[in-house]
């Protein structure tokens, strides 16, 4: 379909932050080992992401995998699991190198310090990361941040904080499915502040019902005053079997507005753009990052929900919403032997295609650029000839016109949610279309 139709004055049909979308896994026709899946990968410049899906309460907002106020019965024994899982992923990498590390959910920071601490230990001790000499991200909440806590996450290497506030009013965060008092978030930002961990993001949501330019104005000036290193927007999306999904109310739509409200805010403010998300302080000092969009880059996860990339299969647990649904596989992974997380039974494979598309995907929307040089070194191929529909972005003025290079220029950020969905192959539409969510 042509880009334009797509459109259909619709600026957000999807998030694409990472291809295929996890709807298209399902279960493989016969188990495969993990030392068989990474016996011929790269793993020179490896991604480690450790999955806690826990939280002290469920957004109305969220699709992710996580439950909330777990029951001892679950959060107890997951960590002892997670310990199994890495001993037997640990033992099929072989020799390696971690590049980068992320612990997300849920919410990390929820776990108690002594499970903290353990799980620290895990990454360090039976993952061999190199704990304080990569980049080390940690996502947070304003209720699960303690200056304990945060003297241990630099005390093992955390170099950026990741905190979801969303908004600084109550009456939106109420909207929101979030009630939190202000003055707790206040007190949460100038704790990391304070922490000497490097990096500080801050996430917003704009796009809730009765929120206007001047209500996203002080949210945004609030986050400023701390001066985090970025700040990211994220568009609310109402998705199915959420807090808010499941009310199945109408509400308007001015989501765009505000968007380009607050990138031009953000803009005359001092911070860049750096995708439709992401925008960062031009004064802060940026950090070292490996890029991570090429087939060469795998990801290694642990954890219920998180998944793990090679060239061609991604992989991971079940997926679910709900909360009996996401209770029962937490059950399922807590159940399991050693022997068990030796073996892969859900994923899906990329094709050359499926590859290619996923190449371009991330080179485009993660505030990057689609290198044609990169491309042709990876696949032997031109992205315009296996893809002559990237030329509608040209006649569209969505890019800028470098040679060798597509990258989107305002207009074409604007559209990244379009853009992405755009890109996605027949074959990963329909299997996200047949997917049963629970």
């Amino acid at each position: 379909m042509k880009l334009q139709s797509f459109i259909q004055n619709n600026h957000y049909q999807g998030y694409a932050y990472s291809y295929p979308h996890k709807s298209a896994y399902r279960p493989l026709d016969s188990p495969r080992s993990l030392q068989d899946i990474w016996a011929t990968e790269n793993k020179e410049q490896l991604f480690l992401y450790v999955h806690i899906p826990f939280c002290e309460m469920r957004c109305g907002f969220c699709n992710l995998f996580t439950i909330a106020n777990p029951k001892e019965e679950l959060e107890n024994p997951y960590l002892r699991q997670l310990k199994k899982q890495a001993i037997q992923v640990s033992k099929a990498l072989g020799k390696n190198k971690f590049t980068r590390l992320a612990i997300g959910g849920g919410t990390p920071s929820f776990l108690s310090i002594q499970d903290l601490e353990y799980l620290f230990l895990i990454l360090k001790d039976t993952m061999n990361a190199q704990l304080g000499q990569i980049p080390t991200s940690i996502e947070t909440s304003p209720k699960t941040i303690f200056q304990e806590k945060l003297a241990l996450f630099k005390e093992y290497g955390t170099t950026r904080i990741s905190i979801g506030v969303q908004s600084f009013i109550l009456e939106e965060t109420k909207a929101l499915g979030r009630p939190q008092k202000p003055k707790d978030v206040l007190h949460a930002l100038q704790l990391i502040k304070d922490s000497g961990i490097l990096e500080m993001n801050i996430d917003l949501i704009y796009g809730m019902a009765a929120q206007t330019n001047q209500s996203f104005q002080y949210s945004l000036d609030q986050s400023m005053s701390f001066q985090p290193t970025e700040i990211f927007l994220y568009p609310l999306y109402v998705r199915p079997l959420t807090g808010l999904g499941r009310k199945n109310k109408s509400w308007n739509d001015h989501r765009l507005s505000l968007y380009r409200f607050g990138r031009d805010y953000l803009e005359t403010h001092g911070y860049e753009q750096i995708s439709m998300r992401i925008f960062r302080r031009k004064t802060s000092t940026q950090l070292i990052v490996p890029p991570y969009n090429g087939p060469k880059d795998g990801m290694v996860s642990l954890g219920v929900g998180a998944r793990s990339y090679t060239k061609d299969f991604h992989y991971s647990t079940e997926y679910a919403v709900g909360r009996s649904g996401v209770k029962d596989i937490i059950h399922a992974y807590n159940a399991r032997t050693s022997e068990q997380f030796s073996t892969i039974n859900y994923g899906v494979y990329l094709t050359d295609e499926e590859q290619k598309r996923r190449f371009i995907i991330k080179s485009l929307l993660e505030g990057q650029h689609l290198d044609f040089n990169a491309y042709s070194e990876y696949f032997g191929t031109l992205p315009l000839t296996d893809f002559p529909k990237l030329q509608e972005l040209y006649s569209l003025n969505l890019v800028e016109s470098i040679d060798n290079i597509l990258q989107l220029n305002k207009a074409g950020l604007e559209l990244s949610d379009v853009i992405g969905p755009w890109l996605y192959s027949n074959n990963v539409n329909a299997m996200m279309q047949k997917y049963d969510l629970i």
